[in-house]
């Protein structure tokens, strides 16, 4: 196997190979490091690049082969971390250059579990300011690019994960979603992303301040990969307000079993934000053919969304000003957004009102087991496409942009994020499920079904073949 190809393996096989002793955790961090000095000065994929540390942890590991057979799952496999969850010793600038100086001194919970699975961490990767945007283009940083195409956003706010799997600048990643922010990316980048159920994953020991909106989970290439991350970054973390028992069996073992023949809804089109574009709605169709074609019944339906038009953007929002960065230090839109926060009585109104809501919507799922909806209602932007607009007509734009996303973060249903093909730019297509209340096993088999029939490594890999080329051509303009 040469180097691309491995740079390109899936995590769970790169494990294999470790546990083999057929490559040490030593060679695969210096081959990912190597791509990352190579591409990431281009992909801005990375804000932070812990060589140092990667290949300190690295040596450790290797040198733990030769003396332990009990290892841990993912045992020197590389991993990046989102920017906005805190690494001990490691800047953390949550997408502000303010805090370019801000070392860490905890682990965040979820680093704490990811650590325990064996992974080694290769840095922090680029989210939007406060993880506000679905692209990832904060005052500062270079822009997380798109590796199908670099004039592209790579998403947000999660932007900068997701181009690490997709560039093979990482094997696996670890995002977070408060209204999209993972499958959103996924979607752009063309790989898997799963937005956990609420209180599958600890918020510690910081804990949950946005009414159980957002969630910590993985990006990966495969369904298989994303599903035995999410196994060992669940579970309780001493003091979490809410949390799920543990699957039985393991949500890896949901992603290798044949799922049974369920009620499956879908729609292109997201009320009251309009139907998606050409793209998008080619992807659920062609879904939603797959899905039939397997024998699942199929019901073209779809809660309306409107209830939550008007609380959700005030619970989310609300964590701009809890930031505590001063409002001259953000981007215009998140000045904007700043200043329309209103007092912590219309904060705890909104979240009375998108919680009464979302019993309404997630009674939907009493007769459906999956809603198939498009990630965003159309392909993605260009790298700055709307910079040059007014902070409310790029909010506006950003809200109808995202909407089959925040449903899923609102009511703390999970869903997942596969990608089925390429729009007409040559850009990934793909797809969300939305699930019944902590099924993610459901969606996760399903989603292996489709990738059993749709397989989209393939692409991936095709990826692998021109993408150093391409950048070679990007540094020439």
């Amino acid at each position: 196997m040469n180097d691309i190809d491995l740079a390109f393996t899936p995590a769970l096989q790169l494990a294999q190979l470790i546990l083999s002793r057929e490559i040490s955790p030593l060679e695969l961090v210096e081959l990912y490091l190597s791509r990352i000095a190579q591409l990431n000065p281009i992909l801005g994929s990375y804000f932070t690049v812990t060589a140092d540390l990667a290949i300190a942890d690295a040596k450790i590991k290797t040198d733990l082969l030769t003396t332990t057979s009990e290892l841990p799952p993912f045992f020197g496999v590389p991993i990046s971390i989102k920017d906005l969850n805190p690494v001990a010793g490691v800047t953390c600038t949550y997408g502000s250059p303010l805090l370019l100086n801000n070392i860490s001194d905890y682990d965040d919970g979820i680093v704490t579990k990811i650590k325990q699975a064996g992974f080694t961490i290769l840095g922090k990767t680029a989210t939007s300011e406060l993880g506000s945007f679905p692209y990832t283009e904060p005052t500062g940083f270079p822009p997380a690019r798109n590796p199908w195409n670099l004039d592209y956003t790579a998403g947000g706010s999660s932007g900068g994960a997701a181009s690490s799997v997709a560039a093979g600048l990482c094997a696996i990643a670890q995002g977070s979603d408060g209204g999209g922010s993972i499958r959103g990316p996924a979607a752009c980048c063309g790989v898997v992303g799963i937005k956990p159920a609420r209180g599958r994953v600890t918020q510690a020991p910081v804990g949950d301040r946005l009414g159980g909106i957002a969630v910590n989970g993985p990006i990966a290439r495969t369904v298989s990969d994303a599903a035995a991350m999410l196994d060992v970054i669940s579970g309780y973390y001493t003091g979490d307000p809410y949390w799920l028992p543990d699957p039985q069996p393991s949500f890896f073992n949901a992603s290798q079993t044949q799922p049974a023949k369920l009620n499956i809804a879908f729609s292109t089109t997201i009320n009251p934000f309009g139907k998606a574009d050409t793209n998008c709605e080619q992807a659920v169709l062609k879904t939603v053919k797959l899905l039939e074609e397997n024998g699942h019944t199929i019901t073209e339906k779809c809660p309306d969304f409107t209830s939550l038009v008007a609380s959700f953007p005030v619970v989310w929002q609300a964590g701009i000003v809890a930031a505590g960065l001063p409002i001259e230090a953000l981007q215009p839109v998140n000045q904007f957004l700043f200043a329309k926060n209103g007092s912590i009585a219309e904060y705890l109104q909104a979240l009375t009102q998108m919680q009464i809501f979302s019993r309404k919507i997630i009674a939907f799922f009493d007769h459906i087991d999956i809603l198939v909806l498009p990630v965003y209602l159309h392909s993605p932007i260009r790298i700055g496409q709307w910079t040059n607009l007014s902070p409310q007509e790029t909010f506006d734009k950003i809200v109808n942009w995202v909407s089959p996303c925040p449903v899923a973060n609102a009511t703390g249903l999970p869903a997942i994020a596969i990608p089925v093909g390429f729009d007409s730019d040559g850009l990934p297509m793909s797809v969300q499920l939305i699930g019944k209340p902590a099924a993610e096993s459901t969606i996760i088999s399903i989603a292996a079904q489709l990738e059993m029939a749709n397989p989209w490594i393939p692409d991936i890999q095709r990826l692998s073949t021109h993408l150093t080329h391409m950048v070679e051509n990007f540094r020439k303009f």
